[in-house]
């Protein structure tokens, strides 16, 4: 599925992606990976400051939606701090910067995902959903 949306449309995307599970972000820097975070966010009626965790790697909104940026650490990273088993707790988890070895990962766990990559456009930004 894809989709080409400017950023107050974003809502029409957030109704078609999983209400829990795992969501990975893809995208070069500046694509709108945290502007979608925060339209999901809005969507699921959460009022909270929505800002990319680089650096603390996990923020928590509400009771079960989980925002993770691996830019800095990648898959290895996220399974040696332990946020890896993060992903099969109940919940939505949104991961921006998820990779193959991430992917490679879940596969092997027998965790499905949904993968949103994401690209600028003339009209907007390119948002290409696969589930997996």
């Amino acid at each position: 599925m894809v989709f080409e949306l400017l950023e107050n449309e974003l809502n029409e995307l957030v109704q078609v992606l999983p209400k829990s599970g795992v969501v990975l972000l893809s995208g070069d820097l500046a694509s709108g990976k945290t502007t979608l975070v925060k339209a999901i966010i809005k969507a699921h009626g959460i009022e909270d400051s929505v800002t990319s965790p680089t650096f603390s790697l996990m923020q928590i909104y509400g009771k079960d939606i989980y925002h993770y940026d691996i830019y800095q650490i990648g898959f290895d990273g996220m399974a040696k701090n332990g946020l890896f088993e993060n992903l099969f707790e109940e919940g939505l988890h949104l991961v921006e910067w998820g990779d193959e070895n991430l992917e490679k990962a879940l596969k092997k766990n027998g965790e499905s995902y949904t993968l949103v990559k994401i690209s600028p456009s003339k009209n907007g930004r390119k948002y290409e959903v696969i589930s997996a």
